[in-house]
């Protein structure tokens, strides 16, 4: 019988455990069981949990002798404590050990020893357990922040550096020729879920990664190797297919197949496709925009045109020209949070930039100037230019041939007769400086309106209006182009204007 109600008292003891798994719990019902007050002391020697009637002060007097027990000099031991009896017993077999103390009137019965005992066992378990499991956040943590600079590395073009940080372990990515990025759109408590489910066992994603984006909390970056032999294509790409499929509240931009030093354009890409894919009904859209104003300009006066602009920068720190290539296309918050920055620093590297540019960057036309100086500057010149070209204003760059054969396609699906309504409403949005209330009241819409016609002029232009600035900007300079050209259409032979040297006075 006796051994019959010890089992009973051990599964309701379990019981307990699955219900709750906290030792002070647990130590409740041991206490209320064997009539005894009990505590719980840690590895590092301090009560991490007792019951009510436990006398705080008993942990400091039994100090010597917890020190035994935690160290592997005794196993257990009883004393007295006035007129208590005090029961110590250690647990586990890694040092230092936690130890559990139970106070009585008289001494326990054998019965509620061994009970205490069991109890006991249970609580380092679950302390192994937690410390197993914080373990394991620990490295999720860390392997997080390692796939973040891998990605980070990337979307700056330096795959060396991409490399190096994987300490030896490469991941299939960075073997990859070309790769496409996948943005997937889902609720922010689903990001850490679906990293977590899709990772290996070498802390990536196999031929990809999925990485949070620390500016937008709904969005997951995925870029994933395009090469046949890595399976990514096959793989991932179809993974996140499925997903959008299976959950109505997901989206899913994909950019084009690019090198893997380009991972940086691919993502701007995929964010278009992205802006796209949750106006469409399938919730998903691969890019199918046309390349930006950077790629189609004549690139020696391009490039003489950004590095003339851009020299007032050139005494600026580094961090500076940093944080401001990026605060030209997110919000300050987002850039703060992408680089570890208060709001305040990235506000005092930005006023640095103005001051030295003479701008104001709260002006979307200027931020649109910057951003393609400064998407221009990296760029090489062309290695047959031997001379160095004067710089032209932009006003002549903009009425070239190439960029008139860019702005006028790209606004065309605008331009449409079903649509002109949607023209008028962008125009009148960049006017107002991108402030729909203020464009509400200039074009005569409620604010809804104006949004809704943004989200359709975001699928007809392939571009993302109302999350980045990037997409933006090429409706500025699109904008700009066909001003540019009304103004000026053609030459004295009747040909559209074409920048040379001779423009550069003007």
């Amino acid at each position: 019988m006796e051994a019959l109600g010890q089992t009973e008292s051990l599964d309701e003891l379990l019981r307990l455990v699955r219900r709750h798994g906290s030792p002070a719990e647990v130590l409740r019902w041991l206490g209320r069981r064997i009539g005894a007050d009990a505590a719980w002391i840690g590895r590092r020697g301090a009560v991490e949990a007792a019951t009510a009637g436990f006398p705080r002060q008993l942990a400091d007097e039994l100090r010597d002798q917890v020190a035994r027990l935690t160290h592997g000099r005794l196993a257990a031991a009883t004393t007295q404590a006035g007129e208590l009896e005090v029961h110590l017993e250690a647990f586990g077999a890694r040092e230092p050990r936690p130890v559990l103390v139970t106070v009585s009137a008289s001494a326990l019965p054998r019965e509620s020893v061994l009970l205490a005992s069991q109890a006991g066992g249970l609580l380092e378990l679950l302390g192994r357990a937690s410390e197993g499991d914080a373990g394991s956040r620990g490295y999720e943590a860390k392997a997080a922040q390692l796939r973040f600079a891998v990605l980070t590395a990337l979307l700056a073009g330096d795959v060396t550096l991409a490399r190096r940080m994987t300490t030896g372990d490469v991941p299939p990515l960075l073997n990859a020729e070309r790769v496409r990025v996948h943005l997937l759109h889902c609720p922010p408590a689903d990001r850490d879920r679906l990293a977590r489910t899709y990772l290996d066992s070498s802390g990536y994603h196999g031929p990809g990664l999925m990485v949070n984006c620390p500016v937008f909390k709904e969005q997951l970056i995925c870029p994933v190797a395009e090469d046949p032999e890595l399976g990514g294509r096959f793989q991932q790409g179809e993974m996140l297919r499925r997903l959008v499929r299976e959950n109505p509240g997901y989206a899913l931009g994909v950019s084009r197949p690019h090198p893997l030093a380009a991972t940086g354009e691919a993502y701007g890409e995929a964010v278009h496709a992205l802006a796209v894919a949750r106006n469409s009904p399938d919730r998903l859209a691969a890019y199918r925009g046309r390349p930006s104003l950077v790629h189609v300009l004549p690139r020696r006066a391009a490039l003489a045109w950004a590095r003339a602009y851009l020299e007032p920068l050139h005494d600026a720190p580094k961090p500076t020209v940093d944080v401001v290539r990026l605060a030209v296309t997110f919000t300050r918050s987002g850039v703060a949070r992408l680089l570890h920055l208060s709001r305040t620093t990235v506000t005092a590297h930005c006023r640095r930039a103005e001051e030295a540019l003479g701008i104001d960057l709260g002006e979307v036309r200027t931020r649109a100037t910057l951003d393609l100086a400064l998407s221009l500057s990296p760029l090489q010149p062309d290695p047959t230019d031997a001379v160095q070209p004067v710089a032209p204003p932009l006003g002549e760059l903009l009425r070239t041939a190439p960029a008139t054969a860019w702005a006028e396609p790209f606004l065309r699906p605008l331009q449409d007769s079903r649509h002109r309504d949607l023209y008028r409403t962008v125009e009148a949005w960049i006017d107002a400086n991108t402030d729909a209330q203020r464009t509400a009241a200039q074009v005569g819409l409620s604010r809804n309106t104006v949004r809704a016609h943004l989200r359709a002029a975001e699928r007809l232009l392939n571009r993302d209006l109302l999350t980045t600035g990037s997409g933006i900007h090429d409706l500025v300079h699109a904008l700009r182009v066909t001003t540019a050209h009304r103004a000026h259409p053609t030459d004295e032979s009747g040909h559209r204007a074409r920048w040379s040297p001779k423009h550069a006075a003007s």
